[in-house]
């Protein structure tokens, strides 16, 4: 069994000197936990007591901290056993929990060098990481880098003639159970062992990220949830990212998915941070880490305030100059990042608690698949609620499936069941394009033609509507009566379907057509927006009509939320059903009118009733949550 002893007594006289210390500041938030995780540079600096208690009092007073990650290896650097029991003594003394962190990079500025788990020393030197965290901690957390690009000779060798995919995920696999999760337990049988996964899911399985069976293998996991901004960052995720991988990483490991994690980067504006930090919780992550305690000592500047200040935001630019209400009735004023994720949460807090479980239009994406890469994200970003499952998702109405979905053998198989059996499923034109050559024809003769066309006029419940813009779309072929265009894209005096309906026994195949630039979804004019969501996901108590970069979050107990991405202000409706009669503003308690939308008179149909309608304005950056009844 473990002997602590001589450890602990190397800092059992500060621990008791800190016993004494006040609580944190700041009361803690009601709904959610926040952590913050301290790099292994930060952590070999606590060994001085007077730079840990000015980094804590900073901290804890301008946002509640619930628990500290302090990591014990970076780059080679091994923060001592001594280090680490000083910290760990500070932070409990505080009412913090604390646990363990690990990094696996060789040298993170060197293009994230990380180790070759092929290279016998390599593998000694992980274990032997794993061993000296262990001793200290219950719970350990692996940073983003528990993969492998190493291509050294080691690799080559062990590769033989598989693919880098096959040989990564069996590697890494393997390297997961025999270096980290058994030595760890060895060591400390009580640890769990948590591994956070980065935000670009789409190509895990070529690093040797396996979603398929690490999940099993850890006790945990936890989602990188940072998508800073679309344009200036390498990656391009979009904003509803941060909300998609929740709910996709939860449905992964069900009741295992410990929160969110967000950092500072890319953020132009503070709001946009809070949007990230908002979405992840929005997504009902029940903890939210803040990368990292150096990026939260960030001071305040001014070149990070949005030009639409002066609005009515859910971020209220004007609180970062005003003094913080410390617990007692003292004052500080705010001085850096951690403020901002304060604010942004003292907020949220608001809404976290009346919001039930999230309702979407689900989606499939089989283990290991790669194809539209994250093109959920866009879809959400454009206003569609989106979720994605593991398994194909039998039981929905409605079901959406992307060019990921090919890898499934059984693919077509499946779709066909599910519109025999009355249900519809949307696969995208990408998908359409790798089922061409097995057996999709068997349903509708539908096809991409291999061309493409520059459109800018819409045709979308019988009117014609101009976009912003010209895009490029695949021009998409079908048998005339066989099927229908329910939305069309028009160039001149030649069209093509965006959104094309096949009828099957009693379900409907409707092939949903992407622009070549997955952003173009965003500047679809909005009627087009409007009747593509309408008709997507009508088994969802509310519709949202709104422009591009405008997205709606909905639950299981008549609320939903409106967020606008936007850089300016935005009327949006909610179409809810006919037996809902009022509505609510979660934050101001507002009652707000609904009115009565009626389909009107076609074709000698009388005109009738069809939704209740709830009109919203919502400025740059910002939400709205709503309760109806």
């Amino acid at each position: 069994m473990l002997n602590k002893k001589p450890l602990l007594r190397a800092v059992g006289g500060a621990l008791l000197a800190l016993a004494a210390l006040a609580a944190q500041p700041l009361r803690a938030y009601d709904h959610f936990k926040v952590a913050v995780y301290c790099r292994a540079y930060e952590v070999e600096k606590m060994a001085d007591p007077a730079y840990l208690e000015e980094r804590w009092k900073e901290l804890s007073s301008q946002a509640h901290v619930d628990k500290i990650y302090l990591e014990s290896h970076r780059d080679l650097l091994i923060v001592s056993d001594d280090t680490l029991e000083k910290a760990k003594a500070f932070f409990q003394a505080h009412g913090v929990q604390t646990a363990g962190g690990i990094t696996f990079t060789i040298n993170e500025r060197n293009r994230f060098q990380t180790f070759s788990y092929a290279n016998p020393e390599d593998r000694k030197k992980v274990q032997e990481i794993v061993e000296h965290t262990a001793k200290h901690f219950d719970e350990i957390i692996l940073d983003d880098f528990f993969f492998t690009s190493a291509k050294t000779s080691y690799d080559l060798e062990a590769r033989g003639h598989r693919s880098w995919t096959e040989f990564r995920l069996e590697l890494m696999a393997d390297a997961a159970a025999n270096l980290v999760v058994g030595p760890a337990k060895k060591v400390n049988p009580k640890v769990r062992v948590i591994i956070k996964y980065p935000n670009w899911y789409e190509h895990f399985q070529s690093l040797g990220f396996n979603l398929e069976k690490e999940p099993k293998i850890f006790a945990g996991i936890y989602t990188g949830t940072e998508t800073r901004d679309p344009v200036a960052s390498a990656q391009h995720l979009q904003p509803y990212h941060g909300y998609s991988i929740i709910r996709y990483f939860d449905n992964i490991a069900p009741g295992r998915n410990g929160g969110g994690w967000v950092d500072t980067g890319g953020s132009k504006y503070y709001d946009r941070y809070a949007e990230q930090l908002w979405v992840t919780l929005f997504a009902k992550a029940p903890e939210i880490t803040l990368f990292d305690l150096r990026q939260m000592h960030i001071p305040l500047d001014k070149e990070h305030v949005a030009p639409w200040k002066d609005q009515k935001t859910s971020f209220v630019y004007g609180d970062l100059e005003k003094p913080v209400q410390l617990e007692g009735g003292k004052t500080i004023p705010a001085t850096s990042y951690a403020r901002v994720a304060g604010l942004a949460f003292e907020e949220v807090d608001k809404v976290i608690g009346a919001i039930g479980q999230p309702l979407a239009l689900k989606s499939y994406r089989p283990f290991n698949s790669v194809g539209e890469d994250f093109l959920q994200s866009y879809l959400g970003t454009a206003g569609i609620p989106m979720e994605i499952e593991t398994k194909f998702p039998e039981e929905e109405p409605v079901v959406l499936l992307t060019q990921q979905a090919a890898k499934d053998p059984e693919i077509v198989a499946k779709i066909e069941k599910h519109v025999r059996t009355g249900h519809t499923v949307v696969i995208t034109s990408g998908l359409l394009k790798a089922l061409q050559a097995r057996g999709i024809e068997q349903i509708a003769e539908i096809e991409d033609t291999g061309r493409v066309a520059s459109v800018k006029t819409f045709q979308a419940r019988y009117k014609l509507v101009e976009g912003a813009k010209s895009i490029l779309i695949p021009q998409i072929g079908y048998r005339t009566n066989d099927s229908w265009e329910l939305v069309s894209a028009i160039d001149g005096d030649n069209g093509w379907p965006l959104l094309q309906d096949a009828n099957y026994i009693t379900g409907h195949l409707y092939v949903l057509t992407i622009p070549e630039n997955f952003a173009d979804l965003y500047n679809l004019p909005e009627p087009v927006l409007d009747a593509l969501r309408a008709l997507l996901t009508p088994h969802l108590p509310v519709q949202l009509e709104a422009p591009g970069k405008v997205s709606l979050f909905v639950y299981d107990n008549h609320t939903f939320i409106v967020e606008n991405f936007r850089d300016e202000a935005v009327h949006a409706k909610a179409l809810l059903a006919l037996d809902q009669k009022q509505a609510e503003d979660i934050v101001s308690g507002e009652k707000m009118t609904l009115t009565v939308r009626a389909q009107p008179a076609f074709w000698g149909r009388p005109a009738k009733p069809t939704n209740q309608e709830l009109s919203i304005d919502i400025p740059a950056h910002s939400f709205r949550a709503f309760r109806t009844q």
